[in-house]
């Protein structure tokens, strides 16, 4: 059955790639969540409007569960963070869980208690609702297909587990 779900952990670009890459996500696409402002651009985003750099996953939960996606989801972000991942920093570069249905709600924190068990602290990450969610232009599309030598935070080893 088709799910869908949002992730904040820093630049979008990487996140893309690294979730592309698994079995059962049917597509992804990169925006802009949970801001005060319809229809941001890039460089609204960049000048602190609030939103979130954010990725868009839409999978067949047959063949990967939300559960699995999380783990992959904390592979490649530093969960303890506050407004940045790696050399990326500012309020849009925020790690979040963006649901937009209430049954996601129990396995997410389920997936973020464990997680906190690891680092026995609480995490950084937002867990809330969709409030709203932009597609990012084209060009950030796809971004380190197009152009492979981009900077990314996920190390380049974990763009090709699959």
């Amino acid at each position: 059955m088709e799910n869908t779900i949002y992730l904040a952990g820093g630049c979008f670009w990487g996140m893309q790639k690294f979730f592309d890459q698994f079995e059962g996500v049917i597509k992804t696409s990169v925006g802009y969540a949970n801001g005060p402002t319809a229809h941001p651009s890039y460089e609204d985003v960049c000048s602190d409007s609030g939103h979130a750099e954010t990725l868009k996953v839409v999978y067949d939960d047959s063949w990967i569960t939300l559960t699995e996606l999380l783990d992959y989801y904390f592979m490649v972000v530093d969960p303890l963070s506050v407004n940045r991942q790696g050399e990326d920093s500012g309020i849009q570069y925020r790690s979040g869980i963006y649901y937009i249905n209430e049954d996601q709600k129990e396995e997410i924190d389920r997936s973020v208690k464990q997680e906190e068990d690891k680092y026995n602290a609480p995490l950084a990450v937002e867990v809330q609702p969709l409030v709203n969610f932009y597609k990012a232009e084209e060009y950030h599309q796809k971004y380190l297909d197009k152009n492979p030598g981009g900077y990314c935070h996920i190390p380049s080893r974990m763009l090709s587990l699959k």
